[in-house]
């Protein structure tokens, strides 16, 4: 295991490449300029005399500071050299280091992901299992109803009905309509501090685990009918075993492994989707300042970004390999 691990470890190298190039140069053949952005920004509490300053000389000023004043390969391979070093550049926008405002907001997108992530699965999974153990059942039917609407309705749209109708005055003021904390609370202790902190993110936790748990259920569902029709556990019924044991003990081990594969995407998905529900509720994470950076051509955090995405993804599938071998011992990734 531990000599897989390693390969797995040093294919990340030349598949982070490949990402990074075409990532690259799609970003930079998108269309907006960000010199452009910059030299509006910059003049925007000034006098007209001196906006009209602001022409093709301050752009220049500003592609060659940023480097954008070379082709396209020589950016990539100048960008490739300083992250080789852990040196991802500076913001555009407010010229500090791009890895300083990502770490600063990893710790709320990483809370939020783990909360969708574990609130998915133990919903989830009781509710495949019992669905599989009652086939055709009237709660069978129902909850697969349920499910279909959940995971037919959009993050967003949720997301909005959710403040409209339980964090608005004029319906039902239950939950805030952003942020992560309440004005004031920094004088508040610390268990306080911890419910403020719970009680902002119910909303947002609850919208973004909507589609999760609902496809995660009928994955579940799926796999758990295809063990239990399998032989061993027929001939675990047939020994007199309870059905609460064969169902727990001999099925639901075998049935886990299309919903440990389901992990190693999910992961990535809630980064990516949390653009959406930290956009909506207002919370500061990587999700928000993706979607800043987008709108401002931020090129050097648009790339951090996809570079911690592309990580994410490759680290989430290795995590899924040492997984299976965790749940079905059979599983080997050594030549024997």
């Amino acid at each position: 295991m531990s000599t897989y691990i390693v390969k797995r470890i040093l294919l990340f190298i030349p598949t982070l490449i490949a990402i990074t190039i075409i990532t690259f140069t799609i970003s930079r053949l998108a269309p907006g300029d960000p010199t452009e952005l910059k030299v509006g920004v910059s003049g925007e509490n000034m006098k007209a005399d001196e906006k009209s300053q602001l022409n093709q000389q301050a752009k220049d000023y500003y592609k060659q500071k940023w480097g954008l004043d070379k082709s396209i390969p020589m950016q990539y391979l100048i960008w490739l050299g300083n992250m080789a070093t852990g040196d991802f550049g500076n913001s555009f926008v407010d010229n500090r280091p791009v890895m300083s405002k990502i770490m600063e907001r990893i710790p709320v997108t990483a809370s939020i992901a783990l909360m969708i992530i574990s609130l998915s699965y133990l919903i989830a999974i009781p509710i495949g299992i019992y669905s599989a153990a009652r086939q055709y059942s009237a709660i069978d039917r129902f909850s697969t109803f349920m499910l279909f609407v959940f995971y037919s309705l959009p993050s967003f749209w949720v997301a909005t009905m959710a403040i409209v109708f339980l964090a608005n005055v004029e319906y039902i003021k239950i939950f805030p309509t952003s942020g992560l904390y309440t004005l004031g609370s920094e004088n508040w202790t610390f268990l306080e501090r911890a419910w403020d902190r719970i009680y902002h993110l119910i909303l947002p936790v609850t919208c973004g685990s909507l589609a999760s748990f609902a496809f995660l259920s009928r994955q579940m569902r799926g796999s758990m009918l295809e063990v239990i029709r399998q032989d061993y556990v027929r001939t675990a019924r047939a020994k007199g075993l309870t059905e609460r044991t064969v169902v727990l003990k001999h099925a639901l081990r075998n049935s886990l492994i299309p919903i440990i594969t389901l992990l190693g995407g999910i992961l990535p998905a809630l980064v990516g989707g949390s653009v959406i529900i930290e956009s909506i509720f207002s919370i500061p994470g990587i999700g928000q300042l993706a979607f800043q950076a987008l709108v401002a051509r931020d090129y050097p955090l648009i790339m951090a970004e996809l570079v911690l995405a592309a990580i994410l993804t490759m680290l989430g599938l290795l995590l899924v390999d040492i997984l299976y071998a965790i749940v079905d011992p059979r599983i080997a990734f050594s030549k024997k």
